[in-house]
């Protein structure tokens, strides 16, 4: 299975639309700041299950600001960040994952792409895929070797 996974998209919907069609996903994950870009993008692409939280750019929602999705038995992390403080580091984030027994955590807000391992968690942000100069998102699968995940730039 292969997901796409976005954050910070900030309006930008053509470049979350552009890097569905070139990758033909299973299912597509956006962690948030902008649920209305999440929500067009679902629109286009009816066929793709999408599953999104709140960002701190979202303002009120009844978005969830944190999930945990089963990804063919595996538990995933979805939340935006902000409430981890992130941007001064991911000590509170990776505790919560730990605490949460997730096999990934999947966060964005400082739209600095991240792509590594801590013991066994996965720990990927996606970086922002608002960009028009350098817009990157994450790609996370599955198969014999358990979850795997990477980051790609679009093109």
């Amino acid at each position: 299975m292969k997901i796409l996974v976005f954050a910070d998209s900030h309006g930008n919907v053509t470049n979350m639309k552009r890097a569905a069609e070139e990758e033909q996903p299973d299912r597509i994950f956006h962690l948030g700041d902008m649920t209305r870009d999440a929500q067009a993008l679902a629109e286009a692409f009816p066929q793709i299950p999408l599953e999104y939280v709140c960002g701190n750019c979202d303002g009120y929602s009844d978005v969830p600001a944190q999930l945990i999705a089963d990804v063919e038995g595996r538990r995933v992390m979805l939340t935006h960040g902000h409430l981890y403080h992130v941007k001064l580091g991911i000590g509170a984030l990776l505790e919560a994952a730990r605490k949460a027994r997730v096999d990934a955590v999947l966060f964005g807000h400082t739209h600095e792409a991240l792509c590594t391992r801590h013991d066994a968690l996965w720990v990927m942000n996606p970086g922002s895929i608002r960009d028009s100069w350098r817009a990157t998102y994450g790609v996370l699968e599955t198969g014999g070797d358990g979850l795997t995940c990477h980051l790609m730039e679009l093109k």
